[in-house]
């Protein structure tokens, strides 16, 4: 693999305990360096992007992995990311939370399914019912929220079954979407 040829083995990263969370589909677990190769394909693939309401990446994979290696080296606490598995251990996208507000207690979800062949058959919707349990868990988080394109109708579909309340619409950079959250009592009501 590409990403092989420009990993420095001598600076293994440290600084993040290892975390795994197993759902009933799919396996969440901590990023590490060998995801960039994966995660730069998606990145830079402009379908995938468009589901997640951004634009492609357009540096080299050389930059992309020194900024990859940094946020692995050195996570910050208002950020929190896995890398999302099968069961047989083949990553097919990422979650995370972010933008974590300990004096409100809440953040924001993010999810994307990168590889195209597990769209649409509940590897997503596993992802954030691990996630949520995993957070609700282990954090004094009150409420969780995110954010989908209104035209995304599939995804709200998934987010609604599993307990996501629609919030109100948001227009942000022109475009339109649709903010879903869940409360700690209601998702602890639902289990």
């Amino acid at each position: 693999m590409y990403w092989k040829k420009l990993l420095n083995w001598s600076k293994t990263p440290v600084s993040q305990k290892f975390i795994l969370l197993e759902g009933s589909k799919v396996n969440l677990r901590t990023k590490k360096l060998e995801d960039a190769e994966l995660d730069y394909e998606w990145r830079t693939d402009p379908e995938i992007a468009a589901l997640d309401a951004t634009v492609p990446i357009n540096i080299s994979f050389s930059n992309y992995l020194t900024h990859f290696e940094d946020e692995i080296k050195y996570p910050v606490p208002w950020s929190i990311k896995f890398a999302i598995e099968t069961k047989g251990g083949r990553m097919i996208g990422n979650i995370m939370y972010y933008d974590i507000d300990p004096i409100d207690k809440e953040a924001e979800i993010g999810i994307i399914i990168g590889d195209k062949k597990f769209l649409g058959k509940g590897y997503g919707p596993d992802a954030l019912k691990t996630l949520l349990n995993y957070i609700f868990d282990t954090t004094d988080m009150a409420k969780l929220y995110l954010h989908t394109l209104t035209t995304n109708k599939r995804a709200q579909k998934a987010f609604k079954k599993i307990g996501f309340i629609e919030d109100r619409k948001v227009r942000r950079d022109g475009m339109n979407f649709v903010k879903l959250d869940i409360i700690r009592e209601d998702w602890q009501l639902a289990g």
